[in-house]
């Protein structure tokens, strides 16, 4: 007789995993992941092989002889990259490397939510957003804030409401959370003027601003305003970035840009002894000369992935299905109409080897329940059409969308 385990873990936790993993479906629309054509496994092979010649002996010691923020020509290539892609000014001593930007939400939230509050904290948050951040808060029992966003990204107007309501009834908010560039789900940039002005609502009521920026380098035409961190006066603007989406999700490398006062507190939370050495120094060397040109084709053959994904929407859901084309980033957030229950059908098209990310994952709103989520960087092309296909084959099954006409030849 085996020892049941669940009759000691406290029932606090999230639930246990259900099936074990036993690989990816043949028409995969979630997470996050890369394209494996589009990974530079000659240059990274050559990167590693060159930088561990010349200093793999420092693998002998914790952090790399760096000290615990990080490898250091890591964070030296940072400033740079900040400096040209996001106009932030920052120093190596600014900026903490993460086991992925998903660390540094975590160190975030342990350092911002006191656990021993007598009431519930309060957070800001888009009301459509990125699934991992809503179910942490959701976790840790936060009072929950949303904002409407829109084709300009989040709609400063209606914050300022929130923070007005919430001032009046006494509560400060740990925190404003927004991703400003290339938003997830909605794909969409926040205008300059929207960031300006978050800033300054930020600065009345005395509320930090978390700018979480991991898909803020897949812009298509490579036009971005400057990142709030960048344009904020006062430091209180936490800049979170990550290489998952640029170069490998696998390699779990984050990185925090934030004042001392609070980079300080990070790193007495930061109890794992350091992040993946070899990753740091993999990527330190392989993006000191080629980030750039490997950034500039990752973007076009984004492009080219998703005018296939847009095409074969309209091709096969026609006006059944409502998306704006993003300027950017990894997915596309579509609605589907009545009477489309979109969790029933990830249920109905997971059966069907078809993985979507039904709206309710992703989004606070009140109709999510008719969004999917579909992340278009990993199938290639001829997959993103196929697949679209079965989906809009299992919709019109379930739930009788799109309507075929009987000329339609399928």
């Amino acid at each position: 007789m085996t020892f049941d385990f669940s009759t000691v873990v406290p029932k606090h936790l999230p639930a246990p995993a259900g099936a074990r993993w036993s690989g990816f479906p043949k028409y995969n629309f979630v997470g996050g992941h890369n394209d494996p054509d589009s990974l530079p496994l000659d240059k990274l092979v050559e990167a590693c092989s060159n930088v561990l010649q010349r200093e793999g002996k420092t693998l002998a010691t914790y952090a790399l002889e760096s000290g615990p923020q990080g490898y250091l020509p890591l964070r030296e290539f940072l400033v740079e990259k900040l400096k040209k892609y996001s106009g932030i000014d920052s120093s190596p001593d600014d900026i903490l490397l993460n086991s992925g930007s998903l660390q540094a939400i975590d160190l975030i939230n342990e350092a911002l939510l006191s656990s021993d509050s007598t009431k519930p904290q309060t957070v800001i948050i888009e009301k459509s957003n990125y699934g991992g951040v809503i179910s942490r808060l959701q976790r840790l029992k936060v009072n929950i804030e949303t904002v409407d966003v829109d084709e300009h990204g989040m709609d400063t107007g209606h914050l300022e409401t929130v923070l007005a309501r919430l001032s009046d009834a006494g509560t400060t908010p740990a925190y404003i959370y927004t991703i400003p560039t290339v938003h997830n789900p909605t794909g969409v940039i926040m205008t300059q003027p929207r960031r300006e002005h978050l800033l300054l609502l930020a600065t009345q009521y005395n509320v930090p601003v978390f700018e979480d920026e991991c898909y803020a380098d897949l812009i298509w035409d490579g036009q971005r305003p400057p990142s709030l961190y960048a344009l904020d006066s006062t430091r209180r603007v936490i800049h979170v970035g990550s290489f998952s989406k640029t170069i490998a999700p696998a390699l779990r490398v984050g990185y925090t840009v934030a004042d001392w006062s609070l980079l300080s507190q990070l790193l007495s939370l930061k109890t794992d002894a350091g992040s993946g050495a070899l990753e740091q120094m993999l990527l330190a060397e392989y993006c000191a000369q080629h980030f750039d040109e490997h950034l500039a084709t990752l973007n076009r053959n984004l492009k080219v992935k998703l005018d296939t994904l847009c095409a074969a929407i309209d091709r096969e859901f026609g006006t059944s299905a409502e998306y704006q084309s993003p300027p950017g980033g990894i997915f596309l957030w579509v609605r589907l109409p009545d009477p489309v229950n979109t969790a029933a059908l990830a249920r109905a098209a997971e059966a069907k080897g078809v993985a979507i990310n039904p709206g309710p994952e992703w989004s606070l709103q009140s109709d999510a329940s008719q969004y999917i989520r579909l992340c278009f960087a990993n199938p290639p092309l001829e997959t993103i059409e196929k697949g679209v296909r079965a989906l809009a084959e299992i919709c019109h099954r379930e739930f009788g969308v799109p309507v075929f006409s009987a000329n339609t030849q399928r």
